[in-house]
């Protein structure tokens, strides 16, 4: 189990974790469906983005969910993103000029913002799970969902 007990607010357990927070809780959530409700990328791109940073970050939770990203990408786009994720993971601070001028070749200035601060929002949501030695979901007896959160679900 966690290192903290779940809370009674979320719908998953790490919502639930969380929930000891319900005000940021319900602000997280907010920010979640804002990125997930986004016409940016596509949800198999931000999925296979999600499964990469998990790997790096150590959440089990996260892991579990749906492994490791597809060794072979739909499309050159998410390739580059699920590419991107693992340097972003490994070291942000080591990302060069030139890991920016690939992304430029496919990406707009936009899409690079969203991207990184999707990767951000990601990484904090996994450290946070691994940090409280957050389970797989099926690990929690008592665990019933009410609703399916892409991020954490």
């Amino acid at each position: 189990m966690s290192r903290i007990s779940l809370s009674v607010n979320g719908s998953s357990p790490w919502e639930r974790l969380l929930g000891h927070a319900p005000n940021i809780l319900e602000r997280w959530t907010e920010l979640e469906n804002a990125f997930f409700s986004s016409n940016t990328f596509t949800p198999e791109l931000l999925e296979q983005v999600r499964r990469a940073l998990a790997f790096g970050n150590g959440c089990e939770y996260c892991m579990a969910k749906a492994g490791r990203p597809d060794e072979v990408q739909p499309d050159p786009r998410t390739s580059l993103a699920v590419g991107f994720a693992q340097l972003f993971v490994r070291n942000h601070q080591d990302i060069d000029d030139s890991a920016f001028n690939v992304l430029k070749a496919d990406f707009s200035e936009k899409e690079i913002s969203e991207l990184i601060a999707f990767m951000s929002f990601i990484c904090a949501s996994q450290m946070f799970g691994a940090s409280l030695g957050l389970k797989p979901r099926d690990t929690y007896a008592n665990y019933s969902p009410v609703r399916v959160s892409p991020l954490c679900g």
